[in-house]
């Protein structure tokens, strides 16, 4: 049984009061977002409205705390990279050289995913990345490489809340046809 099948087994399980609570904590699941969190509600028997919010809710609350945790982390490393800088210059004046190299790329998936977050950025900006993020990466890691890369916060929270909400919506919308459709 996959995850997705163990949610919608528990949304169905669940009291009605709780239903919106696992669809909004599939959403902060990468990979799966408010697109699967709201598929799972709906079919899980959530009306698609509820389902979409919660869904959403879910998503944004945890790339916006993953923002907060990256944001946070890269000025920690900024500062303490300035400071090191600064003491190497107080101690070059005193003849020592300092060298300073890139880090070399290893060809991993993060690498691979590190690039083509960068050529995405490079071409579309922080509103191109963020509305067609799902497309490439999951919003988990795009948000975390924008607030990573020395993008403001809020320039951050805002497309990203945009594109969760367009993305959920236009889930919810397809997924709630098809079942019309069927049904």
């Amino acid at each position: 049984m996959s995850l997705i099948e163990i949610l919608q087994d528990l949304v169905a399980k669940v009291p009605e009061l709780l239903q919106p609570v696992i669809v909004a904590a599939a959403g902060a699941i990468p990979f799966i977002e408010g697109e699967g969190g709201v598929a799972i509600g709906i079919i899980g028997g959530i009306h698609p409205v509820v389902a979409a919010v919660a869904a959403a809710v879910g998503n944004f609350l945890c790339v916006a705390a993953l923002v907060l945790l990256s944001s946070g982390a890269r000025n920690a490393v900024v500062t303490r990279h300035r400071a090191k800088a600064a003491a190497r210059a107080g101690a070059a004046d005193g003849g020592e050289t300092v060298l300073m190299t890139a880090p070399a790329e290893d060809g991993s998936r993060s690498a691979t995913r590190k690039a083509k977050f960068q050529r995405a950025y490079e071409r579309y900006g922080v509103p191109g990345v963020s509305l067609l993020g799902p497309l490439l990466l999951p919003t988990h890691f795009t948000a975390t490489m924008l607030a990573a890369s020395g993008v403001g916060k809020t320039r951050i929270l805002i497309w990203q809340a945009l594109a969760i909400i367009a993305w959920t919506t236009l889930t919810a919308l397809i997924i709630s046809g098809v079942l019309g459709a069927v049904g």
